[in-house]
């Protein structure tokens, strides 16, 4: 497929790696393309800026996020959450209609510091939020519940580990189920409408602890039954 990954970060890079790793024709979206490869200096995590991992993939174009929805088959939203539905409302409505829509993003809110707390949750989610917003977009929650590496390389750790789809459209959940089979996913678990990312958004205070007693992201859970 032609997939376009809207976000830059840490996770767009994992996820736009992986997925031209298994075959498909990637674009990821950014605001500005020129100014995201200006940048030079290192995110928060000191990981380094775009341009250094652009130069090791050069298969990957950049485009605005217009441009990069325009053309794709599926879309990954895959930034923070707190600017989720900007990136989407700057991806275009027009340009997503009808289109299936992966959505990694979490509602984290570090306002307060570490570890965040969720800015929507219990009787919301971020996930149901979008595709209130874009009604002719087919939102499906997933991969919200992993570090970036292990999104797209769940063999990482060696054994079978669990992930979950939410969402409306029943075709939609299974591209997607389809797209997470192909990275390697062996355990996917339809919750439901999207309202069930409800779910998956909140299991996000529970994963930020176990990462600090763990003192890593690499784990996830599995659903033995």
């Amino acid at each position: 497929m032609k997939i376009a990954v809207l976000g830059t970060g840490m996770v767009g890079q994992a996820v736009a790696g992986g997925l031209t790793r298994v075959g498909h024709q990637v674009v990821i979206g950014t605001r500005d393309p020129q100014a995201t490869l200006a940048r030079t200096d290192t995110d928060g995590m000191g990981n380094p800026p775009f341009s250094a991992w652009h130069a090791e993939h050069g298969d990957v174009e950049l485009a605005t996020y217009a441009d990069a929805a325009s053309g794709a088959d599926l879309v990954v939203l895959a930034g923070n959450g707190f600017a989720a539905l900007d990136m989407v409302t700057a991806a275009g409505a027009d340009n997503l209609a009808g289109k299936v829509l992966v959505d990694i993003s979490n509602p984290l809110d570090f306002s307060a510091g570490f570890p965040p707390s969720l800015f929507v949750k219990d009787t919301d989610s971020l996930g149901e939020q979008i595709q209130r917003a874009f009604p002719d977009v087919r939102v499906v929650k997933s991969l919200n519940t992993l570090t970036a590496p292990l999104m797209v390389d769940p063999r990482l750790l060696g054994e079978s580990t669990t992930v979950f789809v939410s969402g409306d459209d029943a075709d939609a959940k299974a591209t997607v189920t389809d797209l997470l089979t192909s990275l390697g996913h062996d355990d996917v678990i339809d919750l439901g409408g999207i309202e069930t990312a409800r779910g998956t958004e909140m299991l996000l205070p529970l994963w930020l602890r176990t990462m600090g007693a763990l003192g890593t992201g690499m784990f996830n859970v599995k659903v033995v039954r």
